[in-house]
């Protein structure tokens, strides 16, 4: 093996392969800070932020052969210690002021929309546009500003700053362009000073655009099949930080597809935050459908594939309402908004928004053990058996103090009596607090343990 470098050298790079393919391949293990792809050679150049990253995605990939789309590819340390060729981003110039903003977001735990960026950037003088996309530097924006002052005087106070305690961090350049041509308003690009125009092109979902390196990733690849709503890396960290550079097996972490669709429901008893609160285990919801002319068949779109993934492997089989779950990636990139959609991407009950790490850590399939947490301190094991009991039978209770919080575990006789609790319960309110549930891996519940 060469000498470790942070700079991974990939082959049998075919002419399907895309960038953003590359990305998911090694996002679990490290933030990426360049890719270039050699597309004379099939061969692609990608540099981790730091020699570890690479050495964890490289020994990993001595144990499981990496393919994507069918095809193996051939990873190795490369010769280079650092890549050159994309130091300086097509985008930016730098220094030169300007009333653009090209904006890089690293260490991104949480999902920025456009939306949160306007909230970051407006009270600095008047946006105009803002335009989102991923690049192989991570997730980046475009902000336009009516005034350049305005550009200056951002830049200056936000650069270098987290968005969020400890994540999400802004570097921000001046862009060399002029003016930003934004077609459509919805979570990825806006035009405020014409909040008529559409949500998305009507019959084609991709156009050509002129910003530079950014081209069709600026139309966010549609032709591609992939997801809106949160940005495909959101959680690279969070997936390093929990599963160590590995991932649980049978998760390829290399899956773009992020809507899924649900079949053999109970169309009488299930509805879409029910859907929300087994679903939400496993990452973000941006929105949830259920189909009207299949009324046992929904839509759910996750944050990114990654989560979907884990929505898929998890719950592929689970028991809910008498029914044994169908669940499989859908064939739509994702859900268009309409009157029958139920939108959950602002929820501040989606549960990936903290904690991120630890959440993936406790992903699981159904048990019959639900965690409660989030309670009133002066609870009783009684009330919350009685919260309870109308899902199933319920063989043991603990109630618990971690932190000087109170919680508590509930074992159910089955994982379907568990699974139906946490869905009609989760986001409940209890004693006036408003309860969290998820699926514990604790087998039984020890009496001296405290």
């Amino acid at each position: 093996m060469a000498e470790p470098s942070k700079v991974i050298h990939v082959r049998n790079v075919g002419h399907e392969i895309s960038e953003n393919d590359l990305l998911q391949l090694f996002q679990p293990f490290g933030v990426i800070t360049k890719l270039v792809m050699l597309r004379a050679k099939n061969q692609a150049l990608l540099q981790m932020q730091d020699i570890p990253s690479a050495i964890n995605a490289l020994q990993f990939y001595t144990n499981v052969q990496p393919t994507i789309r069918g095809r193996n590819v051939y990873v190795q340390f490369s010769s280079h210690q650092e890549l050159t060729t994309m130091d300086q981003n097509a985008q930016g110039r730098g220094d030169e002021p300007n009333r653009i903003l090209l904006v890089t977001i690293h260490h991104m735990l949480y999902p920025i929309t456009v939306e949160v960026l306007h909230q970051v950037f407006s009270p600095h003088g008047f946006v105009e546009k803002i335009v989102t996309f991923q690049k192989s530097a991570g997730f980046q924006a475009l902000i336009q500003y009516q005034l350049r002052q305005s550009a200056v005087s951002a830049r200056t106070s936000l650069q270098g700053r987290n968005i969020y305690d400890g994540c999400c961090q802004l570097d921000i350049q001046f862009s060399n362009l002029d003016e930003l041509q934004v077609h459509y308003n919805n979570d990825r690009s806006r035009d405020f000073t014409n909040p008529n125009l559409p949500t998305e092109q009507k019959g084609r979902s991709s156009q050509p655009t002129g910003y530079g390196d950014v081209g069709g990733m600026y139309a966010l690849e549609a032709h591609e099949a992939r997801a809106v709503g949160f940005p495909q890396m959101a959680n690279a960290a969070a997936i390093a930080a929990a599963f160590g550079g590995g991932l649980p097996p049978g998760i390829s972490g290399t899956n773009d597809r992020c809507t899924v669709l649900v079949s053999n429901l109970n169309p009488d008893r299930i509805d879409e935050d029910k859907l929300f609160n087994l679903f939400s285990l496993y990452g973000n919801i941006v929105r949830i459908k259920l189909l009207r002319n299949k009324p046992d068949h929904a839509l759910v779109q996750m944050g990114d594939g990654f989560q979907a993934e884990l929505a898929v492997h998890f719950l592929k089989g689970a028991m809910l309402f008498g029914k044994r779950l169908e669940v499989n990636f859908s064939k739509h990139p994702n859900i268009t908004q309409g009157a029958d959609t139920h939108e959950y991407v602002n929820s501040n009950l989606n549960r990936f928004n903290r904690n991120a790490a630890k959440n993936y850590r406790y992903c699981c399939s159904p048990t019959k053990m639900i965690h409660l947490s989030t309670l009133p301190q002066d609870v009783s094991e009684e009330e919350i058996v009685n919260h309870l009991a109308e899902h199933g039978t319920i063989v043991n209770t603990k109630l618990f103090e971690m932190n000087g919080k109170k919680q508590a575990l509930v074992m159910f006789e089955t994982e379907e009596q568990a699974t139906e609790a946490l869905v009609s319960k989760h986001a409940s309110s209890l004693g006036g607090s408003i309860i969290r549930i998820s699926f514990s891996q604790l087998q039984t519940i020890r009496e001296n343990s405290q």
